[in-house]
């Protein structure tokens, strides 16, 4: 196993947002393409569409990805998720929006907007959407369990097993943000894969929105804006929302 350090800067701050949730995000299974939801609509994959537990139906929500900060917006028109952490579950092309298809799951922070505002564009390619794997349930019958590939949601359930150096830390110096995260599992997954691809300090900041944690993922300790620059363009195409997070002033 690698050693990699942690620091944790302690920063406080307060969401603006009144009607803001933060937690978990899955996507519809394949099986529930064509089925009806709750309000009576048809699911559709191609559709940009969500189920919440508790929201009206033609709410429309801003939905951000905390681990690369894409955000997409869609209407809810379903009830779920059914499973403890998740508080909405997407369509799968909206979930392709916020590219987290591959992991089943992503944390995310949810903002109710006004009914005025414009669902995002709901063009995916055919080809990124498979087959229904079961027929259509009866339209008569809307869903009524958690619409989350759960086999994709779990996949990393398995024994893991990381050795850790934890050291708080008044940095000095410029860093690379590669991605935010609320659950610490995904964070030290991504921190062992960077760590070992790069050869480079792994840095956490712990943040509060909402009196929710939220740690982020800052790679790098580098003297100058400069170096930081080189870096991140280095690794722009595979993270292509990094940013410069500068830590040289901090008291």
């Amino acid at each position: 196993m690698k050693n990699f350090s942690f620091a944790l800067i302690m920063l406080f701050s307060m969401s603006i947002f009144a009607q803001t949730q933060t937690g978990k995000a899955s996507f519809y299974a394949n099986k529930f393409e064509g089925r009806q939801t709750a309000s009576g609509e048809i699911y559709s994959h191609h559709k940009m569409t969500a189920a919440h537990r508790k929201l009206p139906f033609g709410t429309k929500v801003k939905v951000t990805n905390l681990t690369n900060n894409k955000s997409v917006i869609v209407e809810v028109n379903d009830r779920g998720p059914f499973i403890r952490g998740r508080i909405i579950d997407l369509s799968r092309s909206a979930a392709k929006k916020l590219d987290f298809i591959g992991l089943g799951v992503a944390d995310v922070t949810m903002q109710v907007l006004d009914s005025s505002a414009i669902v995002s564009d709901d063009h995916i390619d055919d080809a990124d959407v498979e087959a229904p794997q079961t027929p259509p349930q009866d339209k008569n019958s809307p869903i009524s369990s958690s619409s989350s590939d759960e086999a994709k949601a779990d996949k990393f359930e398995g024994k893991e097993f990381y050795k850790l150096t934890v050291e708080k830390l008044s940095p000095d110096f410029f860093g690379v943000q590669i991605g935010s995260f609320q659950e610490l599992a995904n964070l030290i997954r991504l921190a062992d894969n960077l760590k070992l691809s790069y050869n480079k300090e792994v840095t956490v900041q712990v943040k509060a929105f909402n009196e929710v944690k939220v740690y982020t993922l800052i790679l790098g300790e580098f003297k100058n804006r400069l170096a930081a620059e080189r870096f991140r363009d280095k690794i722009d195409k595979k993270y292509p929302d990094a940013f410069i997070v500068d830590m040289t002033e901090n008291d």
